[in-house]
């Protein structure tokens, strides 16, 4: 007898709180549906609820942009290789580096520092970003869209004009449309 007292309790607890849930929740929906002032009030926190949300999205999208400016110019204050043997070496490791990063989605930022590196100093930039666009995955590419469009030209040995406007060509391409920093 004295083992079943510990069931008969638990179930009595699992049945009471069940109860109380179940009352609340009848509680809840009747002045739902008959109390006007109770509906705005709901109307009143979801609104609420949806601009604070609003804000923490913007919030966190303006601390994005500004990471991506800080890597672009910490990217430019580092430099980039001058002569044809150190470019490409150079381009193979960040190519490397960011296929590596690439494979793990909370690194996609990292990726695309390392993928943006490459691209400075590829001699053709509009052919790997149709290479990028192919095989980059979008969270990656929209990073490093806006980090192009950020850097505004991106200049090379291209054999076009003296630089080339990467971020119109990529929202021309349709790889990201209109990508800017506000």
């Amino acid at each position: 007898m004295s083992s079943s007292r510990p069931v008969v309790i638990a179930t009595a607890t699992v049945a009471a709180i069940a109860t109380g849930v179940l009352a609340y929740a009848v509680y809840f929906d009747y002045r739902r549906r008959h109390d006007p002032e109770f509906r705005r009030q709901l109307r009143r926190s979801n609104r609420r609820a949806a601009r604070s949300e609003k804000d923490r999205a913007e919030q966190a999208a303006k601390a994005q942009k500004q990471s991506i400016r800080q890597a672009v110019d910490e990217a430019k204050e580092e430099g980039f290789p001058a002569s044809a043997d150190e470019k490409e070496a150079y381009f193979l490791e960040q190519i490397q580096e960011g296929e590596r990063l690439a494979a793990n989605p909370s690194q996609s930022f990292e990726a695309a520092i390392a993928f943006y590196k490459a691209l400075k100093v590829y001699p053709t930039p509009g052919d790997l970003i149709n290479i990028y666009d192919k095989t980059v995955p979008k969270p990656i590419l929209d990073i490093l869209a806006e980090m192009i469009a950020y850097d505004g030209r991106i200049g090379t040995a291209y054999t076009g004009p003296a630089e080339v406007d990467m971020a119109a060509l990529m929202r021309e391409m349709g790889a990201v449309p209109g990508v800017g920093l506000d």
